[in-house]
């Protein structure tokens, strides 16, 4: 429990009854990692989802979120498929959203299916499937509702699907055309273009992926083009138009483009809406996401929350990483805040693309002293077999004093495996004198990491003007 200092309670509340020590609304990624660590240490915890369904709403969802349902999991299965240009079918999703029912069981978190909301700072309601409203108190309230995804404001919106529905499809689309230029867009054209489909990517910027390290983007672009995917840079859709032949996209040069499916892959927006935090008084920002400290407890001290509908990190293993922080904290009795440095990520697409720490924009802007760039490009074993001319890239930022490594970048099969082990080097301080001594695996991707002896180019600190508009 919570102990006297920065983090107690007022001391009334000691006194007080709760029906549970903590109650849990969103059963996700970040909610079922803290309901369950929370009950582990000993709370009487409470959780409630929305019901089941592949395609969510602000009236239904299903026990284990974005990531099992509509998102990581399902995306992966299809980028698996698409890597060999078949169809498959799979139960795997309800399979996973069983486990995680059972997890909470098995750690002894009760359960409720239906719409919940708070009602006051220790308060909740939830309304179950046949309209019957529960009630009950709570020492600590966890909100974990994830996000959603959005549909870019424009006429014949209503013609286009979201990832929710792309990962429903009961059909294949022959003709597919993606808006956007992050993960998920990057990573459907892929999916579809592996399977077969013709697909046109659109997006604002010159290159796709704003926020990851240019010269990776480039490689991602080149990759997607040389995989049949048709790039409009600096594009966006201005309408959408019903028509014999699908539907008729027009984008803002002019251009038409007909397709049977039109995704929009635009960003997505807390769930917030129906959780009544203005009456109870938790304060959001503009976008709706809900306002936390580092250790994610808002402005009402028995009200905390975790996970997308923070809008902080939005990744799986960042809300799992802040509701271990919370049960930890709140009734582990060891406190400690979510460390978001070097915190690695993946870009599904095909070949995909993975990276931690710092890019080398990144590295420039946030540098004292100059930057050491390290490149290496190479044609992988496997595609000996296949054919291909598609170079693997990797790249590591390390800071020229001090030799720390600071950035690790990858585009190649493989990548995200290779870079989790990348992420405990770089997580321990790892310098490139430590790299340089490792001994590499031979024949393998990996041992490139260790065997990068020659700077590609050094970036004098004041030499570059950091900010990119690409």
């Amino acid at each position: 429990m919570l102990n006297d200092g920065e983090l107690s309670q007022p001391n009334q509340e000691e006194q007080t009854h709760f029906d549970f020590d903590l109650f849990v609304i969103g059963a996700g990624s970040g909610g079922v990692r803290a309901a369950r660590f929370s009950a582990n240490f000993g709370a009487k915890v409470g959780i409630c989802e929305l019901p089941f369904h592949p395609i969510s709403s602000e009236v239904i969802g299903g026990v284990g979120g974005t990531c099992v349902i509509r998102g990581c999991v399902p995306k992966k299965i299809l980028v698996y498929g698409a890597s060999f240009g078949g169809e498959l079918e799979t139960d795997e999703i309800l399979r996973l959203n069983g486990i995680y029912k059972r997890l909470l069981s098995n750690a002894g978190v009760k359960l409720y299916e239906g719409e919940g909301k708070i009602v006051g700072p220790n308060e909740v309601e939830v309304t179950q499937l046949d309209g019957t409203k529960l009630s009950y108190s709570a020492k600590h309230i966890l909100i974990a509702t994830g996000s959603r995804a959005q549909r870019a404001p424009i006429p014949g919106q209503e013609l286009a699907i979201t990832s929710d529905e792309a990962l429903s499809l009961e059909e294949l689309p022959k003709r597919a055309v993606v808006l956007g230029g992050g993960y998920i867009a990057v990573e459907f054209a892929s999916i579809w273009r592996g399977m077969g489909s013709t697909v046109d990517l659109l997006f604002r910027k010159e290159l796709p992926l704003r926020g990851f390290d240019d010269e990776m983007r480039a490689v991602v672009a080149r990759n997607l083009e040389g995989r049949g995917i048709n790039l409009h840079p600096r594009t966006t859709i201005k309408e959408l138009i019903k028509s014999e032949e699908g539907v008729k996209v027009i984008t803002d040069h002019g251009e038409e483009i007909v397709a049977d499916v039109v995704l929009f892959a635009t960003g997505r927006a807390p769930n917030t809406k129906r959780l009544n935090l203005k009456a109870v008084g938790v304060e959001v920002d503009q976008t709706g996401a809900v306002k936390v400290d580092e250790n994610s407890r808002t402005n009402v001290p028995s009200i905390w929350a975790v996970g997308d509908v923070t809008n902080r990190m939005n990744l799986t293993p960042v809300a799992l990483m802040e509701g271990m922080c919370f049960a930890k904290t709140v009734f582990g009795g060891q406190p400690c805040k979510p460390d978001y440095r070097d915190v690695p990520c993946a870009v599904f697409c095909i070949p995909p693309l993975s990276v931690v720490g710092l890019s080398e924009e990144q590295a420039i802007e946030q540098g004292k002293g100059d930057i050491l760039v390290f490149t290496s490009s190479f044609n992988p074993m496997r595609n000996t077999i296949s054919g291909r001319q598609e170079k693997t890239v990797m790249k590591l930022v390390v800071d020229a004093e001090t030799e720390k490594v600071l950035g690790a970048s990858m585009c190649g099969p493989e990548a995200p495996e290779i870079m989790q082990g990348i992420a405990v080097a770089l997580k321990c301080g790892a310098t490139k004198a430590q790299f340089d001594s490792t001994v590499g695996i031979h024949p393998s991707s990996a041992e490139e990491f260790v065997t990068m002896r020659s700077v590609t180019r050094r970036v004098a600190a004041a030499s570059s003007n950091p900010k990119t508009n690409l």
